[in-house]
């Protein structure tokens, strides 16, 4: 992990973004971020994950979120990176994955990038740092989570935040979105 960033004060919550190796696009398949999203749940559920905002761009995710004591946040984002990487690895590789198009490309970037990194076993899907920004005050909450509903629009992908599906403009412009959303 980088030593610019580092997590702050236990549980507050902090803006963390994680992004594939190379920012490869690899959410570009609705399949992947429902995955993603499973996990998010299964870590709210039995981890103490408290999400407030999120949004699964192609080659990466922003989040806002913090953990509930005796939870620490950069374990339990440590251990969400490993279970997904370990997921998306078995999918790509999977023999029956029809909708995956690019898989020697993937496992090779992949291998590639864990072969340069001590910390990997042979296969690396995130990059390791997570960039994460503690949320000392509302404007900085309210301004990182106006960038992270943004960022589809930034991109070019829709026209308005809550358009994009896979994010939680969806749940702050007032519909239910695909995750249950912290309040502040």
């Amino acid at each position: 992990m980088s030593r610019k960033y580092r997590f702050g004060a236990a549980h507050h919550a902090h803006f963390v973004t994680f992004t594939v190796v190379d920012w490869i696009d690899f959410f570009i398949r609705n399949e992947y971020k429902d995955v993603f999203l499973k996990a998010l749940k299964h870590y709210q559920q039995h981890n103490g994950l408290e999400i407030y905002a999120w949004c699964i761009m192609t080659s990466h995710i922003h989040l806002i979120l913090r953990s509930e004591a005796p939870h620490d946040l950069s374990e339990t984002i440590k251990k969400l990176k490993s279970y997904t990487s370990g997921i998306f690895h078995k999918m790509i590789e999977d023999e029956q994955n029809n909708y995956e198009s690019r898989k020697r490309w993937l496992l090779w970037l992949m291998k590639h990038a864990g072969e340069h990194n001590s910390n990997s076993k042979g296969f690396q899907f995130w990059q390791q740092d997570n960039q994460p920004v503690e949320l000392w005050s509302d404007e900085v909450f309210y301004q990182k989570m106006n960038y992270i509903h943004f960022n589809p629009v930034k991109a070019g992908f829709v026209l308005q935040p809550e358009e994009w599906h896979y994010s939680s403009a969806v749940d702050h412009a007032g519909r239910r979105g695909l995750l249950n959303l912290a309040v502040l």
